[in-house]
């Protein structure tokens, strides 16, 4: 069988909402934390090891919260994302106080990725169905050696995706009729009420969007080979920050983006019909509590994970 590895983003922990690591708070019955139920689902559908990219300064809580139990179960490697890893040439503006985005966290990787790869957020919850398909794909029809990357994502059904603390940011995906990513438009501050669905664009225009339409919540399966289109393009993407700009991100979306516009890769959309949860608002912490518990009644996972 071939080798498959999970990456887990977990670097950005504790910066989107005020206190504690929020990856690392307890939302199963068992004390789980929500990166559990993807290792779990991971390995099940096949994935056979585990990557996680975090901070440095995390390393010791990171391993004693979750690091530790899981290398008994799966082989894993971390690699660090460190805002000063930069490609010669370059240093990191005085005052910013953050790595540089998703696409510097996968770099950060490159030593340990050495097969296909599935990358997640650590703070999500994507459900059973977008691990087997990714993985079937790699396994099954991911073409290393062509022309153009062989990439592929979890497509989510936009109406599983919303929160109901308020509106949220999706990448909203066209897909041609042969199922393959056309693009991604990045929309804004979506949200449902009883009489229907709402969203704006980057300039705070209402646009259309349909519940059932799909989203990427950047869940990509891409080949080893694509670490060179990130290693290749950072320094292009450094060179065009603007002076003063402390908040500028290479992100992996983006850089997915233009390798389609530019022909040099293709991405195969894989229906999820699973419900997302993940803790963009502190207020959704307990709904995705409440979700967990719900799956675990239904059987989908036991009561104690590991």
């Amino acid at each position: 069988m071939k080798n498959t590895s999970l990456v887990i983003m977990a670097a950005g922990i504790g910066s989107r909402f005020g206190g504690g690591i929020k990856q690392l708070e307890p939302v199963g019955p068992g004390g789980e934390i929500i990166m559990d139920y993807s290792i779990h689902d991971a390995l099940e559908a096949g994935f056979n090891k585990i990557i996680f990219i975090i901070r440095k300064d995390l390393e010791k809580d990171f391993k004693e919260i979750i690091g530790n139990r899981i290398e008994k179960i799966a082989p894993v490697e971390y690699a660090f994302q460190e805002m000063d890893d930069l490609p010669e040439g370059f240093s990191t503006p005085e005052g910013r106080k953050k790595p540089w985005g998703t696409g510097q966290a996968v770099l950060a990787a490159r030593h340990v990725i050495h097969e296909p790869f599935l990358v997640i957020n650590a703070d999500d919850y994507y459900g059973k169905e977008g691990f087997k398909k990714i993985h079937e794909y790699m396994v099954n029809e991911m073409n290393e050696d062509g022309e153009g990357y062989d990439m592929c994502m979890a497509g989510f059904i936009l109406s599983n995706t919303l929160s109901e603390n308020g509106g949220v940011t999706r990448g909203v995906c066209t897909v041609n009729e042969n199922g393959y990513l056309e693009k991604v438009t990045e929309t804004y501050d979506i949200y449902r009420d009883d009489n229907g669905m709402y969203a704006k664009d980057n300039e705070g225009n209402p646009v259309q969007v349909e519940a059932k339409q799909h989203v990427s919540m950047n869940m990509f399966g891409l080949p080893a080979g694509f670490l060179k289109e990130l290693e290749k393009g950072f320094p292009e993407f450094l060179a065009g920050v603007r002076e003063g700009d402390l908040k500028a991100e290479y992100l992996l979306p983006s850089i997915i983006d233009q390798c389609i516009r530019g022909k040099k890769g293709t991405v195969r959309v894989l229906e999820t019909k699973d419900k997302w949860f993940g803790v963009t608002y502190k207020e959704d912490k307990p709904a995705v509590v409440a979700s967990i518990r719900r799956l675990v009644d239904q059987g989908i996972y036991p009561e104690k994970l590991f």
